[in-house]
């Protein structure tokens, strides 16, 4: 029997329960020790599931793109990546001197559509291929309003969409 291999990348000291934890630093359930700006250990077609929360706002824009052409490699064709980020409209994608510009924002992720690239980008160096759909988490008291009033608030002030949770799908 194949064995299930998930990985939290950039997990820093709090790895995900049943994952394999990766970091560029050994912290206390740090698995595996790698710069995953550097092509990655992992065969072609291997992993199963991933899970990235508050690392790839780390990587400048360019360094983005490997990543992403690299996290297309190792996952198994319609396994699932997601991916955690702080809202390019929230101060905490701003806070942290170590986030990188630009700050990571939902149209970010059609680059990652070889379809969509085709037709508006195909300049880029990207390989890889996902489908994807996501959202934000809000601040209190946002969550408990209306669909309507969720909406007006992310568009037009800041500090409501917290973090943006996106979960790509190989294709």
């Amino acid at each position: 029997m194949e064995k299930t291999i998930k990985l939290d990348l950039g997990c820093g000291p709090r790895k995900r329960e049943g994952f394999i934890g990766v970091d560029a630093m050994k912290f206390d359930g740090v698995d595996v020790v790698a710069d995953l700006r550097k092509p990655w250990k992992w065969k072609t077609g291997t992993v199963d599931d991933v899970h990235c929360s508050h690392f790839l706002e780390h990587l400048t824009g360019a360094e983005r793109i490997p990543f992403f052409n690299e996290l297309h490699r190792v996952l198994k064709k319609g396994a699932k990546a997601t991916i955690i980020v702080p809202s390019w409209t929230s101060e905490r994608a701003y806070g942290d001197p170590t986030h990188q510009w630009p700050p990571v924002c939902g149209f970010a992720f059609y680059y990652l559509n070889e379809a969509w690239r085709k037709v508006n980008a195909p300049h880029v160096g990207y390989t890889c291929d996902f489908d994807f759909i996501g959202g934000n988490s809000l601040a209190h008291p946002w969550g408990l309003k209306t669909q309507e009033a969720q909406g007006f608030a992310q568009t037009h002030y800041l500090n409501v969409a917290q973090d943006m949770h996106v979960t790509l799908t190989k294709r």
